[in-house]
């Protein structure tokens, strides 16, 4: 086979059902292979118009997606099952990753990398993650005492975070204060019943991403009995933007990992 014959083996027409894997795309200067996006996309900023949508996250449009005739679909965890199942049944290839936790963030990175052809332009990025949160650790490590942190994704009923996020607080330098809750996927498995139980645990920082929705403050403080929680007291209590914290992707670790920390060191400042 000739120079002039060869044939690129990567995927060319890419769709992607949830925003980490667009936002990795663009970050390693493939976004000409992806050809429809998720409506729920906000990284990078302005994709949406000009990339197709063709599903939300629960729900794709089966059509639409033929139509743009994908050689790969990727897509996010066994919630989307069912839009795979579709997918396959007419004749389309499908890639899910169930990445929950920051190491399986990191090889989802390296594993979509390589599917297009950017193996060593992805594990370069990948160390410098890497690099980033020994630093942060190494700060960490010379704190006197570590935060107590709650982390809430969602206010009515109380949900709390899911596994990256949680293990995120804690490589930042807090201390999640409901570690119990982040082994569980589904959302319905992180729920607070008692709202007294955050009294009780008393978390010294608050964290909020109400996945998608504004956070409101005042909504919060209006809680019985929270005004005796010390993040309110002292007033630590922040909003994490959703498209940040809450996409099992490069911006959690990028962005969402300085952010927690910036809190937590405040806080080890102020009162540590």
């Amino acid at each position: 086979m000739t120079k002039t014959e060869a044939i690129d083996f990567y995927p060319e027409r890419i769709v992607c059902l949830t925003e980490e894997s667009t936002e990795l795309l663009y970050l390693l200067g493939e976004e000409d292979r992806i050809v429809g996006v998720s409506g729920f996309t906000v990284r990078p900023a302005g994709v949406r118009k000009v990339k197709p949508t063709i599903s939300t996250f629960l729900d794709a449009r089966i059509d639409k997606i033929k139509e743009l005739n994908p050689d790969l679909v990727i897509g996010f965890s066994d919630l989307q099952a069912t839009i795979a199942k579709e997918l396959i049944e007419e004749g389309i290839t499908v890639w899910i990753n169930n990445h929950r936790s920051v190491q399986d963030i990191l090889k989802m990175m390296v594993q979509l990398g390589t599917l297009v052809g950017r193996g060593s332009e992805v594990l370069n990025l990948v160390r410098q993650i890497q690099a980033t949160i020994e630093q942060v650790q190494q700060a960490v490590n010379q704190w006197p005492r570590k935060p107590q942190a709650y982390f809430e994704e969602w206010y009515d009923p109380l949900i709390s975070g899911i596994q990256w996020v949680s293990e995120l607080i804690e490589l930042a330098g807090g201390q999640d204060i409901f570690p119990e809750h982040r082994g569980a996927s589904l959302a319905k498995n992180r729920i607070i019943e008692d709202p007294q139980e955050v009294v009780a645990r008393n978390p010294d920082v608050i964290l909020a991403s109400w996945c998608g929705k504004m956070f409101k403050k005042d909504r919060m403080l209006a809680r019985p009995h929270w005004s005796s929680i010390a993040a309110i007291q002292t007033d630590e209590v922040y909003e994490v933007p959703s498209d940040i914290i809450l996409q099992p992707g490069p911006a959690a670790l990028m962005e969402g990992l300085p952010i927690l920390h910036k809190h937590f060191q405040n806080w080890v400042e102020t009162y540590g």
